[in-house]
């Protein structure tokens, strides 16, 4: 494995160095970085790419990521062109197709975040002040910005293949089998996407949640195998919904983390998702009411009425 070559391109792309090092941080650091590497970036992926291509590429994965975890949903506005222009880059090659898979599931955040915006009234400049930002658009907009864009399409064609099996899957893990859906939100159903920061498989399990789950990835990655990825991802899900008693929630925290979750429900004193809904990650508010609508548009079923898991062992 070259890992020097892909820690370099981590390095001088910013991912994992602080803005400034002691010494005797530096031998742990590298230690770390070879680590993340070796997790998180295939070695030499992005050198496939022509210099220009990669420098695209690595300009606009950053401010995304960071983009999914603020908490700006608007904001993806900025990022539409430089997506449009990266993801044919990534498809170009077979190493950065996973990587290509990962970001198609995802661009329709920025039509969803052009569209919201431009029904975001502006709040009221002050005098003397620059004007603020957009407020984030509330749950009930989404809702229906995302059951607008989901209702003409098409089941996907890999649908067809994976469905069935996931659905016997759900339902033996004692969750809804509708909920198999939400692959199609993470991946596509595309059991090869990956994300830059080390997500990968239909349920774009991280490494450390699949380790929790009884997942291997050595030799072989159970998280891009059918099978052993969807126990996983729908034990997950039965652990997050005995947690909070409510399938919004627990798929919020599927995306973005049961801590995040609690904290903020802890924070603004709420016990809805839609009380937390615009303090949340802006990809977990992207990402709720598109399952949602998701699930509506396949098995015409509304999230919040799903019945309850049943009972299943740890």
């Amino acid at each position: 494995m070259k890992i020097p070559v892909a820690l370099t391109l981590w390095l001088a792309s910013g991912w994992l160095v602080p803005a400034q090092i002691n010494d005797g941080d530096a031998g742990d650091l590298m230690d770390a970085a070879q680590q993340l590497a070796q997790d998180n970036l295939d070695p030499d992926v992005l050198a496939t790419l022509q210099s220009a291509d990669r420098a695209k590429v690595e300009r606009f994965l950053k401010p995304f990521e960071d983009y999914l975890k603020g908490d700006r949903v608007l904001d993806g506005t900025q990022l539409k062109a430089a997506a449009e222009a990266v993801l044919p880059l990534l498809d170009a090659h077979e190493e950065t197709q996973p990587y290509a898979a990962w970001l198609r599931s995802r661009r329709d955040y920025f039509d969803a975040a052009e569209e919201l915006k431009s029904l975001t009234p502006a709040p009221k400049p002050e005098p003397n002040k620059p004007a603020p930002p957009l407020p984030n658009p509330s749950f009930k907009a989404e809702q229906e910005i995302w059951v607008k864009k989901i209702a003409p399409r098409p089941r996907p064609e890999a649908a067809a293949r994976c469905v069935p099996e996931l659905k016997t899957i759900f339902a033996a893990e004692g969750v809804p089998e509708a909920l198999v859906w939400l692959a199609e939100v993470e991946s596509g159903f595309d059991a090869n996407a990956r994300s830059p920061a080390g997500a990968a498989g239909m349920f774009q399990l991280m490494p450390a949640t699949a380790k929790d789950l009884g997942l291997r990835r050595f030799p072989f990655d159970q998280r891009k195998q059918l099978e052993p990825s969807a126990h996983a991802a729908a034990k997950k899900l039965r652990q997050l919904h005995s947690q909070y008693s409510d399938w919004r929630l627990a798929v919020a925290a599927y995306n973005a983390g049961p801590g995040t979750v609690s904290r903020l429900l802890n924070r603004y004193q709420e016990t809805t998702y839609a009380g937390i809904a615009p303090h949340l990650p802006a990809e977990t508010q992207m990402y709720v009411p598109k399952v949602e609508a998701t699930i509506l548009r396949r098995e015409g079923l509304e999230l919040e009425k799903l019945k309850a898991a049943s009972p299943a062992d740890p």
